[in-house]
Formats: C-alpha cells, sequence, structure tokens
C-alpha cells in the first residue's frame, strides 16, 4: 500500500491542473504546499472561494424548459467584488442569471485512516463543519474540506433582470462578507493544521483520562495491600 501511495501522490502532482484557471489559488497556496509538502498527503482538488454570475441559457423541448450543461460564466472572482462587477456582468445575460458565492473545498488523499482523521478534525475546528471522510473501494482515503455558508440567489430570467440595483449593492455585501469569513476559515484551518502536524511529529503523547488514571490508581493500591499481605505472612510463619 506505501507504494501505491507513492505513485498515486506522483501521478497527481505531475500532472497538468484541469482547473479553468489552471493553479492553485493564491490563498490557499500555503495550505495545498504544506500537505503536498507531507508524505502522508497530497491534495487532489481545491478551490480558495468563489463569487460567480452564471448565465444558464434555457431551450425549450417539447413543452419543457431544459437548462444547458454549457453554462457561461458573466463574472468570476476569488476575491470580494462590487456591485458594479455584478451589474456589468448583468448586462452580458441572454438567459436565467444566478449569483452564487461557493466556500472554500479541498479534497486530500491521505496514506491512512488516522491521517485523515487529523485533517478532519483540523477542518472541523476552523468551522468547515461539512467535513467529511471517505474510503473508496481501491484503499483510496479522501478528507473532504467543505462548508455550509454558500448564497445563490437568481437574478434574471430570459435576459430580463429581477432586481434592481440596491437589492445588488445588498447581495454584494452578503457576499463579502461571506468571503472575508471564508479566508478566515482558511487561515484558522492553515494555523489547526500547522499545530496538528507539529504534534505529530513529537510524538507528543495524549493526557491520561480519568478512568485511566483511576485504574492506574487501583492498581497501585492493589499492590500495596498484596505487600502488606506477604509481609504479615512471612511474620506469622517466622520460627521464634
Amino acid at each position: 500500500m506505501e507504494r501505491t501511495f507513492s505513485r498515486w501522490k506522483t501521478q497527481y502532482l505531475n500532472r497538468l491542473d484541469p482547473s479553468k484557471k489552471g493553479s492553485v489559488d493564491e490563498d490557499i497556496e500555503q495550505v495545498v504546499s504544506l500537505l503536498n509538502s507531507r508524505e502522508q498527503f497530497f491534495t487532489t482538488s481545491s478551490c480558495s472561494g468563489r463569487i460567480i454570475l452564471i448565465d444558464g441559457v434555457r431551450q425549450v423541448a417539447a413543452g419543457r424548459d431544459i437548462r444547458k450543461q454549457n453554462c457561461v460564466w458573466l463574472y468570476v472572482s476569488h476575491q470580494k467584488c462590487t456591485s458594479d462587477d455584478l451589474m456589468t456582468g448583468l448586462t452580458k445575460s441572454t438567459g436565467d442569471v444566478v449569483l452564487k458565492f461557493e466556500p472554500f473545498v479541498l479534497h486530500v488523499q491521505c496514506r491512512r485512516l488516522e491521517d485523515a482523521q487529523l485533517v478532519h478534525s483540523a477542518a472541523i475546528n476552523s468551522g468547515f463543519r461539512n467535513s467529511g471522510l471517505s474510503v473508496g473501494k481501491t484503499g483510496k482515503i479522501i478528507s473532504a474540506i467543505r462548508s455550509t455558508h454558500g448564497l445563490e440567489v437568481p437574478l434574471s430570467h430570459g435576459g430580463k433582470c429581477l432586481v434592481d440595483e440596491d437589492y445588488i449593492q445588498f447581495l454584494t455585501k452578503i457576499a463579502n462578507e461571506k468571503m472575508e469569513e471564508n479566508l478566515n476559515r482558511i487561515q484558522r484551518f492553515f494555523q489547526n493544521l500547522q499545530s496538528a502536524l507539529t504534534a505529530e511529529r513529537l510524538h507528543i503523547p495524549d493526557s491520561p483520562s480519568i478512568q485511566e488514571l483511576q485504574d492506574s490508581q487501583h492498581m497501585h493500591t492493589q499492590d500495596r495491600k498484596e505487600g502488606r499481605t506477604g509481609n504479615t505472612q512471612k511474620k506469622a510463619t517466622k520460627c521464634v
């Protein structure tokens, strides 16, 4: 399994980035670099979070509306946006435009289940509470870091804008607040991940539980009792 994992990692890290951007987003470069620098991890896909306007042009077939699979991106940013950005994008609409905020997502393949649990714990403690683990039939262990604070709002239908500029400004504020919180969570995740990996490297033992302490104390008491009994027996059998 060790050789198989190493082969998978080499193949993933040497392939071309299949995303539209073609590179890792700036705000998560340090997270991705940290994980890929460790032998027990490698990242398979990622997005730092984005604000997008999507134009889903509809076609009518057999009396039904059918959304095309190839939607048009009117605007996309991995940073905060302005209301002018969104208004400019809306002017290009010919169909049904939706404003979306999509938070940070990261998929990490891990060598062992314990490694995946480490990443998962760091993600949960950083606010990414929709994170999870999966184990494939071939033994691939994936830790998925996800959040739930997304946004999706329809803005136009059939090329006609359904909202006014004041509402666009309001949505801009909401989307930017979500982006700011998203970036804060990414930074917390990086710090928590660093701390967890440092602790693992130093092999810091966990503190004993209350039950373990009680068991240890009980065993010590038993040993003392047995010691006293043994001494008494020796004294009783000693010749005078």
